[in-house]
């Protein structure tokens, strides 16, 4: 896909000449509006707000003002519903617009605000570039053009024009430095990567580049600028999950230490503090990686329980957050598990610590699962398969009250291994013991019951011994050597 740095749209925010005056007062006149209500929106991370109202009168004339400053950032008129066209709040926040419905962007006239200005200005620039670069674009995406001559002319063609937006963003910077248009689009430069030093021997240090890019990822976007959580793109979230799940492996020993290390950077300004958490607790509410929602038990231990929070987060939530976090260490990885004793079909009682195997896997279901229905035949498959090569056990914990339908699900399933009911329990419930809210959940145990693995489909569990085991095997002659 070929684009531009920089489209028609994109972020920019202002700073022009610094200003005493209080609140704000934006001042507008659209040729083509009037008789009507507008509101002032703004962005914040994925979602957007309604900030003030204005009535506009027969001339087009309308002014959005309060006593207190806005938050700055990117913000938009809203009439119907429908978006209009963005401008910025930056320092200075007494300004006027003057445009037409027609074509608010190119037809806008800014009045005591360079920070607006040069994003109007910036804007109708991109717009020109991209007409401009029409021509190529749509050469390098016809799949039916095969002429090398010509493919290479329109990505070289692409090149200088691309070369102008990165050259006009730079401009901008470096002229004005202080506005916030400056600052957002310095957001949009890519950081340079140096080639790798020689070290005195010859050799090459591999690892250099990414430690750079590591160190010099946020150079160009401010952690702490709270403006930058206002934008029309959710750039800020998406700055911080692309350095924690592209540059660092995905092991929660490693990225506890790097969120301590963003969340420093965005401490000093409470609005970037408070967001940046929240991204990360909702990020880790429910990983996709195994092993990586013990992030979200850590987040709440270091930020929620220990009151730094408290300056925005109501009780209700902090009780919500406390009681998912409290469940999901009960089954974190590296812990040991719980012995479950219930009753198995000849009411009996089976204990999970009994099982000697090399690995255990304890299966929550319920006879009345629909996915269970699909998961379990899988299951009898796998420990059909497996259960010698791999030295492993089943015990399965019915989440039903009734024997008589673990019984029949025995039967109908082929189930080869232990099987028992789950609220005939010598040592309680186990949703006091387990993270098992849902059915089917799979949890992973070693011959010593610690988790190793949990919530994988039974697809997935000969792929997770093989590689299991060979790390272990690794591990155990790099101990040794």
């Amino acid at each position: 896909m070929y684009r531009l740095v920089v489209f028609i749209i994109l972020l920019a925010t202002v700073p022009a000449k610094a200003q005493n005056k209080p609140g704000y007062a934006i001042r507008f006149n659209i040729n083509g509006l009037k008789d009507t209500t507008v509101f002032l929106g703004y962005y914040y991370g994925e979602s957007t707000f309604v900030r003030d109202t204005a009535r506009v009168d027969k001339s087009g004339r309308f002014v959005f003002d309060g006593k207190n400053p806005l938050p700055q950032g990117v913000y938009f008129l809203v009439l119907d519903k429908t978006r209009l066209f963005d401008f910025v709040i930056g320092h200075n926040q007494h300004f006027a617009i003057q445009t037409d419905a027609s074509d608010y962007i190119r037809k806008a006239v800014i009045s005591d605000d360079t920070d607006n200005q040069l994003f109007f200005e910036n804007m109708r620039f991109n717009m020109e570039r991209n007409k401009e670069a029409e021509p190529f674009v749509k050469v390098l995406q016809d799949s039916t053009i095969k002429d090398p001559a010509q493919i290479a002319a329109a990505r070289e063609g692409w090149k200088k024009i691309n070369e102008k937006v990165i050259a006009h963003q730079k401009d901008i910077i470096a002229r004005h430095p202080n506005t916030m248009t400056a600052r957002l689009l310095k957001t949009q430069q890519r950081i340079e990567i140096p080639e790798p030093p020689q070290r005195p021997d010859g050799t090459i240090d591999s690892a250099f580049q990414l430690r750079y890019y590591r160190q010099h990822f946020f150079d160009n976007f401010d952690l702490s600028d709270d403006a930058l959580i206002r934008l029309p793109q959710p750039l800020y979230s998406q700055k911080v999950n692309e350095y924690l799940d592209r540059l660092y492996v995905q092991q929660a020993d490693t990225l506890k230490k790097v969120i301590t290390r963003l969340v420093e950077k965005a401490k000093t300004n409470n609005e970037t503090y408070k967001y940046l958490v929240w991204v990360l607790t909702i990020k880790y509410q429910k990983p996709e990686i195994m092993g990586l929602d013990e992030l979200f038990v850590y987040l709440y231990d270091t930020y929620y329980a220990s009151g730094q929070m408290d300056f925005w987060i109501n009780e209700k939530l902090k009780k919500n957050l406390k009681d998912h976090a409290d469940q999901l260490r009960k089954s974190l990885i590296g812990r040991t598990a719980p012995n479950l004793i219930m009753l198995d079909a000849n009411l009996q009682p089976r204990s999970l610590y009994n099982l000697k195997n090399k690995y255990t896997i304890v299966y929550f279901f319920d006879p009345d699962c629909g996915h269970c229905k699909t998961e379990t035949p899988k299951l009898v498959s796998f420990y059909n398969k497996n259960k010698q090569k791999f030295d492993l056990e089943v015990f399965a914990v019915s989440a039903d009250t009734s024997m008589q339908k673990m019984r029949d699900y025995i039967k109908e399933m082929k189930m080869p291994w232990i099987t028992v009911n789950g609220p005939r329990s010598y040592v309680g419930s186990y949703h006091d013991l387990y993270d098992a809210q849902t059915t089917p959940t799979l949890i992973i145990l070693d011959d010593k019951k610690k988790i190793i693995g949990k919530k994988i489909v039974s697809e997935q569990l000969e792929e997770f011994f093989t590689k299991y085991e060979r790390l272990k095997n690794l591990q155990g002659k790099t101990a040794g050597s």
